[in-house]
């Protein structure tokens, strides 16, 4: 018999093996100072596109008077207890009312975290009878949701929707020995690349077949839509999400999320969600917190405005000088370069310490080997000077992977890890 950690021991796994290269700078990294478009790393100044502060709400003075304001009046721990049992208060329902109103359903719920709260959600939506169809990029949390599940499961092709009726079709034969049903499951904005999910041609399918919709909209609520109502407000189909799912981590800069469909299936969830039946309620300071900055979602469009006139000058000026930034439909800026995993590292680490440029880097096993993804988040509070500055730093990089200076740089580090 093996010892359960011999495996640990023997292999940390495609990003564990790099980390006494990679943590506490690639991986790890501490960003210091306030939240906003420039902060410090290391103690050097860094233009930050790593924060998902999309409209720029962290550190609005509004909402620091009232986060302020909240924790003092509540403190941390109110209310004590899952909200079955001891933790639930008015407050927490008028927020779900507010954001019902918001993204037009009829109900919503609040979940202490999007991560655990879209893996009980699909847990709760799914017996073993029943059959789940959906992107095969989609996010952890949907895959750490669909692995919890005792019955069938399909992925459909990125964005395919040949694909995703191929199997609902498969799906559909499945269900009618089973007896179950079928829930299909996109993201509102893929997070990597930054394209929407095709919810308006997937909404389209249900007139061939009979399945339930559940959106997850982490990117897409607060910077998509007429009034920021997200992905499906954006392609005009939100009535035909069955369940829509937003997090308060991005746009609204808190802590939380919450799901909104009928007013029935809600009464159905609240009474099944495991991650919220058996953990702590929301605490009353985020309540109050996310209640403020929905309220400026709503009533102050400028912030919204000035994310997308970041985004459009970011992403223009990329493709102008010749960057691959794929077909991103959103504010997610991915930018695609051609090297190695070694050469990455040296690349990255030339934008931060002689550039002043701090971004997020993808590479394998997230993206296929041989490519480098620079995954970049304007903000309400970049301006001009940032984006020139960023632009003028990739041109400098690009040169530098191009002839080489990085695969030389980058040389003893992949002989030390034997690649």
């Amino acid at each position: 018999m093996k010892d359960l950690f011999d495996k640990i021991y023997r292999d940390k796994g495609p990003l564990g093996k790099w980390a006494s290269q990679a943590e506490g700078y690639f991986v790890f990294p501490k960003l210091e100072g306030q939240i906003s478009n420039r902060m410090k790393f290391r103690g050097k100044d860094v233009i930050t596109w790593s924060i998902n502060d999309y409209l720029g709400l962290a550190n609005h003075p509004e909402v620091r008077k009232t986060d302020a304001q909240a924790a003092a009046d509540y403190g941390s721990a109110y209310p004590m207890g899952a909200r079955m049992m001891s933790g639930h208060t008015e407050l927490h329902e008028v927020l779900q009312t507010e954001l019902a109103e918001f993204v037009d359903k009829e109900a919503a719920y609040l979940l202490n975290f999007g991560y655990q709260g879209m893996v009980s959600t699909i847990d709760a939506l799914v017996s073993k009878d029943d059959i789940i169809v959906y992107d095969v990029d989609s996010h952890a949390c949907i895959i750490d949701g669909v692995r919890l599940h005792m019955g069938k499961r399909f992925t459909y092709k990125h964005n395919d929707i040949e694909s995703l009726e191929k199997n609902l079709e498969r799906a559909t034969k499945m269900a009618e020995q089973t007896g179950g049903g079928i829930l299909v499951i996109s993201e509102g904005v893929f997070g990597m690349r930054g394209e929407q999910g095709r919810l308006k041609e997937i909404v389209a399918l249900k007139e061939k077949f009979n399945f339930r919709f559940l959106v997850d909209d982490a990117h897409g609520f607060g910077t998509l839509g007429k009034t920021g109502a997200g992905a499906g407000e954006e392609q005009g189909v939100q009535d035909g999400i069955d369940v829509y799912f937003a997090t308060f981590a991005k746009s609204l800069a808190s802590t939380g999320a919450f799901i909104a469909a009928d007013q029935e299936i809600i009464d159905y969830l609240k009474y099944n969600l495991r991650s919220q039946m058996f953990a702590k309620s929301l605490q009353m300071q985020l309540v109050v917190g996310a209640r403020k900055r929905l309220e400026m979602l709503k009533t102050m469009p400028e912030m919204k405005e000035k994310l997308w006139e970041n985004t459009n000058a970011l992403q223009s000026g990329l493709k102008a000088r010749g960057f691959d930034i794929g077909t991103t439909q959103s504010c997610v800026t991915p930018v695609y370069l051609k090297g190695s995993i070694p050469e990455a590292m040296a690349l990255v680490k030339d934008l931060r310490e002689n550039h002043g440029i701090f971004c997020s880097i993808v590479v394998y096993p997230v993206i296929p080997k041989g490519l480098i993804l620079l995954r970049m988040i304007p903000t309400a509070t970049h301006d001009i000077n940032d984006i020139n500055e960023t632009l003028d730093a990739f041109d400098a990089i690009r040169t530098r992977l191009e002839n080489g200076t990085y695969k030389r740089l980058s040389a003893t580090v992949a002989a030390a890890m034997g690649e």
